[in-house]
């Protein structure tokens, strides 16, 4: 969750703010200003303004946000084309819709060239203009989000290097803040992904005035006991077999600095001990060496597991617990912050996006799913859901389909397709059956542990049939072997 370095701290959270949803009429003729007018505001319950030409609608436009302009073509002084030319230029958030005469739908395809969003043919059908405006606004509303958002992940919801708009987050960062100018030890925990890293990256920046020195993390469930023993103090030269030269260790390394120890929880007992005597002394030495080494380092440590299980269990020293918890942060899973995953969505679709092209935007349903879901894995999980969601995509836009199916299938199926009138129906009964042919699979699979004999036999397909399925929807079946 990178963020900008130089926030000095956190701010508190604000309801969001979305841009009113208002649109101005831009016609000359005041019979069809008055009627498109009256019939939007009838229709739709809009609110609704009106300009007789472009130059007049430009100024209203610099008075007050408005979310849709419908303008004619042909107008005196400031024409429909000068005006988008104008609304382009200035990158006003709103969306254009022109309406033209049957001699002059050329023009209207050069508008919409232009930046126009669509066009009408004068006299408009008025139920065509209605869904016309309703779909032009849904869209509207969400290209504004998408924009509020990435304002509050350059703004207000950034702290150094962890994004959130969570009142449970904002009392972590005040914490963070608190303890920038010490050096005490400091505990996190939180489940696995809930971005435990991220936070003591967020400790080392708000110290670094006061702790110049580097950022050094290692994980310890990643090595043996002697491996990590050599990997946190070094060794000397022919210290044990293998050792050709002198290795400097993560706590020399960090001098000056911060060291992250993560999955502290997994260190092995006899390890503990010598890890316990070094945040006494703040001194060691090298494995093989005699030389005493002393050290300023300021040891942050993380656990997704619970010490205090792993202490009546006799797995982990009680001293050495009271030694790292100084400070204890609780990072909260991601189910408890929901308020959190819109922010975090839009961030991963700026990192993910394709090079040249604008991040993805996310529609209402996916945005929905994505809500709901209990993410068992955290902040790395939806990470990991977007990023597929982004490469996916085919018109920048992430829609259920384009979500994984462990999480998009946890939503019922009405749910999680739309009907989309500008789409082919024979298009949208492909998606459905396909994804309701994948999670029926998936069901089938499950109940028969990945066996694709049984498998068969229940479904009523042959095994070959299972098996094209299983490679065309790219199922693990190894992963229902663990049920």
């Amino acid at each position: 969750m990178p963020a900008d370095p130089h926030t000095a701290g956190p701010s508190a959270p604000v309801a969001d703010s979305h841009p009113p949803q208002r649109v101005l009429v831009v016609e000359d003729l005041p019979d069809t200003r008055e009627s498109l007018q009256t019939l939007l505001k009838l229709g739709l319950r809009l609110e609704v303004d009106t300009a007789e030409d472009g130059g007049k609608a430009l100024v209203m436009l610099a008075e007050r946000p408005y979310s849709l302009v419908i303008t004619d073509l042909r107008m005196p002084k400031v024409d429909g084309l000068k005006l988008i030319t104008e609304i382009q230029t200035k990158k006003l958030p709103c969306t254009v819709i022109v309406t033209t005469g049957h001699g002059t739908v050329p023009e209207a395809v050069e508008a919409m060239k232009m930046g126009a969003y669509d066009f009408l043919v004068k006299p408009p059908d008025p139920q065509r203009l209605i869904l016309l405006v309703k779909r032009a606004l849904r869209e509207r509303a969400l290209q504004d989000e998408v924009t509020a958002l990435r304002e509050q992940i350059h703004g207000r919801h950034t702290f150094l290097n962890v994004l959130s708009k969570s009142q449970k987050m904002y009392d972590v960062f005040e914490l963070v803040s608190q303890i920038s100018d010490t050096t005490s030890t400091v505990l996190i925990t939180g489940e696995t992904g809930t971005g435990k890293e991220q936070v003591a990256r967020a400790i080392h920046e708000a110290s670094i005035d006061r702790r110049p020195g580097p950022f050094v993390a290692v994980n310890c469930a990643a090595f043996n006991e002697n491996l990590l023993e050599s990997e946190l103090f070094g060794h000397e030269k022919g210290a044990y077999t293998g050792a050709d030269k002198k290795r400097i260790g993560r706590f020399e390394q960090a001098h000056g600095g911060t060291l992250f120890l993560d999955e502290i929880g997994d260190v092995p007992t006899s390890m503990q001990v010598k890890l316990l005597r070094v945040l006494q002394e703040r001194r060691f030495e090298r494995v093989g060496g005699s030389e005493t080494i002393d050290i300023d380092v300021r040891v942050v440590a993380a656990t997704h597991r619970t010490i205090e299980d792993l202490i009546r269990e006799g797995k982990f020293r009680e001293d050495l617990y009271f030694r790292l918890n100084v400070v204890r942060i609780d990072l909260p899973p991601l189910r408890e912050r929901p308020e959190d995953i819109p922010v975090l969505v839009t961030h991963f679709c700026q990192k993910f996006g394709r090079p040249g092209q604008k991040p993805p935007a996310v529609s209402d349903d996916a945005m929905e799913i994505l809500k709901k879901a209990p993410w068992p894995g955290n902040i790395r999980q939806l990470e990991n859901a977007v990023e597929r969601a982004c490469v996916t995509t085919r018109d920048g836009v992430i829609k259920p389909l384009n979500l994984p199916r462990d999480i998009a299938g946890r939503v019922e199926t009405k749910n999680l397709f739309q009907i989309d009138l500008a789409r082919p129906l024979p298009d949208q009964l492909a998606e459905l059956t396909a994804s309701f042919e994948e999670r029926y699979l998936r069901k089938a699979l499950r109940r028969t542990r990945g066996h694709v004999g049984k498998c068969a036999k229940i479904t009523g397909l042959s095994r070959r049939s299972i098996t094209d399925k299983i490679a065309q929807y790219k199922i693990d079946k190894n992963e229902f072997k663990k049920d």
